[in-house]
């Protein structure tokens, strides 16, 4: 006999057992029924692309962190590390086939060969949603409601999105004359909140000098107020006054207050973010219970997503959800439960049940909008309970035993079969009326019942 193979995975990646799955298909469904309510529709991109086609505009890290290799045939190839660069890639080909503007959403995995630490994998899902071939204070807004949209469809009430807008912190640095150095600062400077403020003039005076250095600190770190438009102005003086940047954030600003949304959006100059494609408005989302977790949904506008593949401009303005992030501050929060499942109520099968009787239960209160699992065999009673808790199903259901009653050949419903599964038994013609035990199996508790009654006990939580 051979030598058994050690069941193992790479370091940085993971196997997700059904209840954390089930977490994360339930999250992706909501937030997938906000998408396609806002109109957005759904795309997909290989996993594997030609590397010049990824990394043609990336840096020496991003190629370090990426899985590159040659393929069978020889071409030089690499798995995706983000879904924009493909969308790029997607959209210049594809873009005599597209309507603008084109509102997309893309749920996938990417992989990245950083090194592994706590909340850091190799292989893990980005949530992407955008919206391209429209360059205008409407299409900022509505990314920004999808954002609150999907939060709160996800049980989350308190939370805040800050937001700003590149072009006035460039035309900041462009008075200091340090627009050629822009790069650098923006990574510097968004690394506020990680590193502080102390630190971050330290790392600026590098390259500014002290007292430039302190300038860009004090317009980053400048102190947040609810009063959008004071913060606003305040800024636009530092960077010389109004234009059009500043006009963009305050027509946005409108559509928030017209919305009735605009209280969970605050105005915060020190929101850069560091990848140098972003042109406009930028945003980051933090839970107001755990602002330690860090953003959990970011982006901005860029204004030339394709320039690297095609001759037409496109301007775009889109976000990311991290997905597993969220899903950590949900659960921290009680707002995502441990033991969610898709299954309602398990039918179980005792000694001398019908088969067919629980199926038939079963297939009846499906039609009537509950989810329904049957137990297959009569195993015992604590094996079966032991099943539906490890599944997280709440509620177990007991088919009660039909009188017998004789058949069209003059036989009882059950004399010529086994009574364990009495599988000839004669189905009821209406199985509304069958009684039931309905037992909440984290408290043991039974109620009885007809059939027709469980749909309502299972929505309202039967006592």
């Amino acid at each position: 006999m051979s030598a058994l193979i050690q069941p193992k995975i790479l370091k940085g990646f993971r196997d997700f057992l059904p209840r954390d799955e089930i977490r994360r298909a339930l999250l992706i469904e909501k937030v997938t029924g906000v998408f396609r309510n806002a109109g957005f529709v759904p795309i997909d991109t290989p996993a594997l692309e030609y590397s010049e086609v990824l990394l043609r505009k990336s840096n020496g890290e991003t190629e370090k962190q990426v899985f590159r290799f040659s393929d069978n045939g020889g071409r030089d190839v690499a798995l995706r590390f983000d879904l924009t660069v493909p969308f790029a890639r997607f959209v210049a080909e594809h873009y005599s086939d597209l309507y603008f503007p084109f509102k997309r959403y893309h749920i996938a995995k990417v992989w990245r060969g950083e090194k592994p630490q706590a909340g850091r994998y190799r292989e893990f899902i980005q949530c992407d949603f955008d919206s391209i071939g429209s360059d205008c204070a409407y299409t900022d807004f509505e990314i920004l409601k999808v954002m609150y949209t999907s939060l709160k469809a996800l049980g989350v009430e308190h939370f805040k999105i800050h937001i700003s807008h590149r072009g006035i912190f460039n035309r900041f640095l462009a008075r200091l004359e340090l627009k050629d150095k822009s790069e650098d600062i923006l990574r510097i400077v968004d690394k506020l909140a990680k590193i502080g403020k102390e630190e971050v003039i330290q790392q600026l005076t590098e390259i500014s000098g002290t007292e430039k250095a302190e300038q860009i600190a004090a317009y980053s770190a400048a102190p947040l107020s609810s009063d959008f438009e004071q913060v606003l102005s305040h800024i636009e003086s530092l960077a010389g006054g109004c234009a059009a940047d500043t006009d963009r954030l305050r027509e946005v600003h409108q559509f928030l207050c017209d919305a009735g949304i605009a209280s969970n959006f605050v105005l915060d100059p020190s929101i850069t973010r560091g990848l140098d494609y972003y042109t406009g408005i930028v945003y980051e989302t933090f839970l107001t219970d755990l602002p330690q977790l860090g953003s959990v949904c970011s982006g901005g506008r860029y204004d030339n997503l394709t320039g690297l593949y095609m001759k037409d401009t496109v301007s775009g303005v889109g976000a990311s959800i991290g997905l597993d992030r969220l899903l950590a501050g949900l659960e921290q929060l009680g707002i995502l439960s441990k033991d969610a499942g898709f299954i309602e109520a398990i039918v179980f099968y005792e000694k001398g049940n019908s088969i067919r009787v629980n199926s038939a239960a079963a297939e009846y209160l499906e039609r009537n909008g509950c989810c329904v699992e049957v137990f297959p065999e009569p195993k015992k009673i604590q094996q079966q309970y032991t099943y539906a808790e490890k599944k997280g199903i709440d509620w177990g259901l007991f088919i009660e035993p039909l009188p017998e009653r004789a058949s069209e050949g003059g036989q009882q419903s059950g004399s010529s079969v086994s009574t364990e599964s009495n599988v000839g038994a004669a189905l009821p013609d209406d199985c509304s009326g069958v009684s039931v035990r309905l037992k909440q199996l984290s408290t043991r508790t039974e109620t009885k019942l007809v059939l027709k009654d469980v749909p309502a006990a299972l929505k309202g939580g039967a006592k």
